[in-house]
């Protein structure tokens, strides 16, 4: 495997413009945000502001050219104009410095100077950014995304937020200062299996007769909240027992406090990258290009194009030699006598089970106990739903206030046999919940359970009373994401469940091709 030593790279997908050299460790890194007088940010004026800056930006940083051996540069995904002026500059600095040249991953980058800054090992990765918002895993060779935003980022939410209240942008670091003195009001609270949505809370935040304290703390508690429930379930589905923070919406101290108690309720570790390595910057695409040189990366100055919706899950992870395995196995359910999940712990006995719901040390407790009480009620209520419409579930015996007993269902989970004929099987499943107009809300393969070659549905915590093609094309989007992430087996997997699916369900194409429009908005926003 080659070395290289000194490695430029250059970062400027949005609005920060930022320049680094890396060898065995920073040698420099420099930036120069762009900051609009008024509004979001500008593409266009973004992309005049890098270049405008470039020659000041790289100058302070390449005080030696003849020792750089590479050039990498932030090739998506961001915005087009900003990331061609900086293709552009990475373009000719090389063919200048007579050196090869490599695009990065922003994700990636950010995962990459996130391990690289802490030393963790195989985390579940929360990516907390303006336009991002995904919690993802190693496998395999890439990075699979187990959940993300349906709308927009958390960056980009706070910040459409903050300029509906006249604060500078960008928002986080003032609202995270308002916050301090401010108490809780409800707010909504939007979590999809590993999926979440931002654009109804922050709607409701700017409607908001509240002071605008309690409004910037309610806005926190509540994204941030949502944020940690999908990192635990993650987790939870992974058997993973390290979380890393990665992105500028990590710096804020509230997000970092509540992933540290639900890290340290489960047994796992929060890694924080230091603040420098959080936000973008030219440290993480001079890192990431420097191993990706060392591992056979490189492209003719004439291919080194952009890519504006460059997905982390499309990059092959050459760097990484660990193998995780395909998916973590549970051990036998039949033998199992106690289980914890995201959020609840079920004890197993000969004939029924209890799931209790747990309190959330992370969450406010106002929100944390109408979270339990309304899951826990919806639960059992869907559950004998879908039963009396012919879905295989349990039998509800008892509810409390936070605790289901109900029938005890043996057999194997799904995630721990993964069969083309067992998915098909799953498809005529969740044909018949969604002809029955109930959306299960956490569709993935823990919580489906192969019992005498048919598929029992467990776990109806999110679910919910929909006959909308959307809520129901969200259903499938969970399941497809959950597959991708967890399998190489993918697309067949899928499109065994996508057939048994339209055998059950009459709507089930314009279901399928609802779920595939999903699919696309998790691209760069």
């Amino acid at each position: 495997m080659p070395v290289f030593g000194r490695i430029l790279g250059i970062e400027g997908t949005a609005w920060n413009l930022s320049a680094a050299v890396f060898d065995n460790d920073l040698i420099s890194l420099y930036q120069k945000p762009y900051r609009p007088p008024t509004g979001g940010i500008h593409p266009r004026e973004a992309a005049q502001h890098h270049a405008s800056e470039m020659k000041t930006v790289i100058s302070k940083v390449l005080t030696d050219p003849g020792t750089i051996t590479g050039v990498a540069y932030s090739q998506g995904p961001g915005l087009g104009p900003c990331l061609r002026t900086v293709a552009t500059a990475a373009r000719s600095l090389a063919i200048g410095l007579g050196v090869p040249i490599v695009g990065v991953n922003h994700c990636v980058a950010h995962i990459e100077i996130g391990r690289f800054s802490t030393g963790c090992s195989d985390p579940v990765v929360l990516y907390a950014s303006g336009a991002n918002t995904q919690v993802i895993g190693y496998l395999n060779r890439r990075y699979r995304i187990f959940g993300e935003t349906l709308d927009i980022g958390i960056g980009n939410a706070i910040d459409k937020f903050a300029r509906s209240k006249g604060l500078p942008h960008p928002g986080g670091p003032a609202i995270e200062e308002l916050a301090k003195t401010g108490e809780y009001v409800d707010l909504p609270y939007t979590v999809k299996g590993m999926d979440l949505a931002f654009s109804g809370l922050v709607s409701a935040a700017r409607e908001s007769r509240a002071p605008i304290v309690d409004v910037c703390y309610s806005l926190q508690e509540t994204a941030f909240a949502m944020c940690t429930e999908v990192t635990e379930r993650a987790l939870a589905h992974t058997g993973k027992e390290e979380v890393l923070l990665v992105g500028g919406v990590g710096a804020n101290s509230r997000l970092q406090e509540m992933l540290s108690q639900m890290c340290r309720d489960r047994g796992a570790i929060l890694y924080v990258p230091e603040h420098r390595y959080l936000g973008d910057n030219g440290a993480m695409i001079a890192y990431t290009g420097k191993i990706m040189l060392e591992n056979g990366y490189s492209v003719p100055p004439g291919e080194s194009y952009v890519n504006p919706s460059y997905r982390s899950d499309q990059v092959e992870i050459t760097w990484r030699h660990d193998d995780p395995g395909e998916r973590i196995r549970t051990g036998s359910l039949d033998q199992m006598t106690h289980a914890t999940g995201a959020e609840a712990e079920v004890a197993l006995w000969d004939t029924f089970v209890e799931k209790r719901r747990v309190r959330k040390a992370y969450r406010r407790p106002e929100l944390d106990s109408r979270l339990i009480t309304e899951r826990t009620r919806a639960e059992a209520r869907l559950i004998a739903a879908a039963r009396r419409s012919g879905v295989p579930t349990p039998v509800i015996h008892e509810i409390t206030g936070d605790t289901i007993r109900m029938e005890r269902v043996y057999g194997s989970l799904m995630k721990d046999t993964l069969q083309n004929e067992h998915l098909e099987e799953a498809g005529r499943t969740v044909g018949s919940l969604h002809r029955a107009g109930i959306v299960h809300g956490d569709l993935t393969t823990s919580n489906m359970v192969m019992r005498d070659g048919r598929c029992v549905l467990i776990d109806f915590g999110l679910s919910g009373v929909s006959s909308e093609i959307e809520a129901r094309g969200v259903d499938l989007h969970v399941l497809f994401q959950t597959l991708e992430s967890t399998t190489d087996h993918f697309p067949e997997l899928k499109e065994a469940f996508s057939r048994g699916y339209q055998q059950a369900f009459d709507g089930a194409c314009a279901v399928l091709l609802r779920e595939r429009e999903i699919e696309k908005r998790g691209r760069y926003l």
